[in-house]
This record gives C-alpha cells, sequence and structure tokens, in this order.
C-alpha cells in the first residue's frame, strides 16, 4: 500500500526566457514578452508529492517536517527574490522556463529523497498555467 502525501511552497523570481543562438526577432517571436531583456517575475507555487508506504512504527509516508527542511534549504532559499538567469548556477546555460524549473527542482530534491519513494513537481507559474514532472 502506498500514499501520497504533499508539501506546497511558493518562491518569487524574476526570469528572461531567451534561446542565445537565435536573432532578437526569433527570440521575440517565440517568448513574447517573456523575451523582455529587462527581465518580468513570477509568483511561483510548487508542490512536492511523495509517493510511498506508511512506515508501521511512525505512521507516516515521509515526515512532513522534514520534507519542508529539505524544500526550504535546497529550492525556496535558493530560489525565492533571485533573477533565475542571473543569480543561479542552474539556469545559467539553461533557459529558465517553467518545464526546466521544474527538472531542476525535481533533479535537487531527488539527491535529498530517498529513492525508495517516488517523486513528483507541479509547478505554478500562474493560477493557470502549470508544469508538472516525474522524473520520466
Amino acid at each position: 500500500m502506498k500514499v501520497a502525501v504533499y508539501r506546497k511552497a511558493h518562491f518569487n523570481a524574476a526570469h528572461r526566457l531567451h534561446n542565445p543562438a537565435w536573432s532578437e526577432e526569433k527570440n521575440n517571436e517565440v517568448f513574447g514578452k517573456c523575451n523582455n531583456p529587462n527581465f518580468h517575475g513570477h509568483n511561483y507555487d510548487l508542490e512536492v508529492k511523495v509517493v510511498g508506504p506508511i512506515d508501521p512504527d511512525t505512521g507516516y509516508v515521509f515526515d512532513m517536517k522534514l520534507l519542508k527542511d529539505i524544500v526550504k534549504q535546497h529550492v525556496t532559499d535558493k530560489f525565492d527574490h533571485k533573477n533565475l538567469n542571473l543569480d543561479t548556477n542552474e539556469f545559467k546555460q539553461l533557459n529558465p522556463t517553467a518545464e526546466n524549473i521544474a527538472v531542476v527542482i525535481w533533479n535537487i530534491l531527488r539527491e535529498k529523497i530517498d529513492k525508495e519513494y517516488d517523486l513528483m513537481i507541479r509547478l505554478y507559474e500562474t493560477e493557470r498555467n502549470f508544469v508538472e514532472y516525474d522524473g520520466n
């Protein structure tokens, strides 16, 4: 029997969607306002889903305090109030789309959460736009 537990988090970050291999015209055509050279920002909402068996001794799937601390230390503290393009190593060479941000977060958390657990990331860029990544 497996059960899913979730942790929600929030961070604010700026970014610019831009492919340096393309002309300014093509970048503007593909990314529109998101290609603003002065950047733009989002209030990201993050959901971290951890799936596993219930531990018979604790009754937990995963200690939620530990999950909170992992997400805070390795994700929100790292990305909150940052310019993803300029202030983070993860996006120096990687276009910080919602899709890429979700994959980066998944990879960060996958290193911190035992592989016995399934892990899924849902990242809301806006109330209506969100992405999910589960390592596949």
